[in-house]
């Protein structure tokens, strides 16, 4: 009572809760009803033909006599049993099973249905509850308060309310069940008057419920009001998380996305630079070729006319002009090295190649070793 960590605990879902509702509400699917075809047991009691065992009290006794007598239905565990069948055993084991052909007969027989609604009007006022109308809309009755306060700290009783609403499915009320559990998480969330019951009501009572959409009213609603929210597990998630994920996660893509395009710009890039380096590499070995051909011209030819022809540049369009021109080209070779005052030797034919080199490609050295790496 006095431990915050336990009032503030995340409640867990039972799995024992969820598979037993789960096969009260596909009708009990490994249901064997054979063995009680004939003997009719409820139906008989609901008659007033054969008291419920073991105490040996018939139906009329039960409705008329413990009327309001909270001790006696408070303490006595076998007529909830009797009172209202299931297709599944009970603590009581004289109480017998339902079965299919049993239900179909008690719902064709009126006065089983008038007594059964009557034990329904007598439990409700003993957990302080009226039924108002044919609907099965119910409110607070005259004695709520002593019987909320006594529902509130007998827990026991909340099994009983969920073997009533199962039963009031199984005999032809199932309209009549979510009217109640609504009455019930009201009281437990918002008025706060019988706050021990929301486990049970959440866990139990709303999966007795067969229509899908009757549940996830009620689960909206429960969540709507139950504090804290962020422990409520019942139902699906609320609709806030998922937007925030994605609002999240959009962000990163175009992210990724221009990260992967400047890695593949930087690959084609570098294969460019590479493929430069090659070019630039191989028309170097070209020229050495061609320089190691032109000294060779040279020593077998003294004269400087033929080297300074060899030398002269022929990839500009002034040369084309002048070569297209009736001036002789060995003049202006002369008057091209008169003016510089230096004879075209193979030496000099060499340095000025490797300088030119240099200056077209500084950077020749570190894309070889670029290409040698890669």
């Amino acid at each position: 009572g006095g431990d915050p960590t336990e009032a503030t605990a995340k409640p867990k879902r039972s799995f024992y809760a969820a598979r037993d509702l789960y096969k009260y509400r596909h009708q009990y699917p490994n249901f064997k009803d054979i063995r009680y075809q004939n003997d009719l047991s409820n139906l008989r009691f609901y008659k007033n033909k054969i008291p419920f065992k073991p105490d040996g009290v018939y139906i009329e006794e039960v409705l008329n006599k413990w009327k309001g007598d909270y001790e006696k239905l408070e303490h006595n565990h076998t007529y909830i049993q009797w009172l209202f069948p299931l297709r599944e055993q009970g603590l009581n084991f004289y109480a017998k099973e339902l079965t299919t052909y049993e239900i179909e007969e008690f719902k064709k027989t009126k006065e089983a249905i008038r007594r059964f609604l009557l034990a329904y009007k007598m439990m409700l006022e003993f957990f302080g509850i009226k039924l108002i109308d044919k609907t099965g809309n119910v409110a607070r009755a005259v004695n709520w308060q002593e019987r909320f306060q006594h529902l509130n700290e007998s827990q026991h009783n909340y099994l009983r309310i969920t073997r009533i609403l199962k039963s009031l499915g199984e005999l032809g009320y199932e309209s009549f069940k979510s009217p109640l559990v609504k009455f019930i998480l009201h009281e437990a969330l918002v008025e706060n008057t019988i706050p021990n019951i929301r486990q049970s009501a959440l866990e139990y009572f709303v999966y007795t419920i067969r229509d899908r959409r009757e549940r996830r009213k009620l689960l909206r609603f429960a969540q709507k009001h139950y504090t804290p929210s962020e422990n409520f597990i019942w139902g699906p998630p609320r609709k806030e998380q998922p937007e925030r994920s994605k609002a999240q996660k959009t962000p990163t893509l175009p992210t990724s996305g221009s990260n992967s395009q400047t890695s593949m710009h930087k690959k084609s890039k570098d294969s460019k630079n590479s493929s430069v380096a090659i070019h630039l590499n191989s028309k170097t070995v070209e020229e050495k070729k061609g320089a190691s051909r032109e000294t060779g011209e040279e020593t077998d030819k003294p004269s400087p006319e033929p080297c300074s022809e060899d030398t002269k540049p022929r990839n500009t369009e002034k040369d084309s002009a002048a070569d297209e021109s009736n001036s002789p080209p060995e003049e202006k070779t002369v008057t091209e090295t008169t003016g510089k005052g230096v004879c075209p030797t193979s030496e000099n034919i060499r340095e000025g190649e490797t300088q030119s080199k240099d200056l077209e490609n500084p950077e020749n050295t570190s894309c070889h070793d670029e290409v040698m790496s890669q």
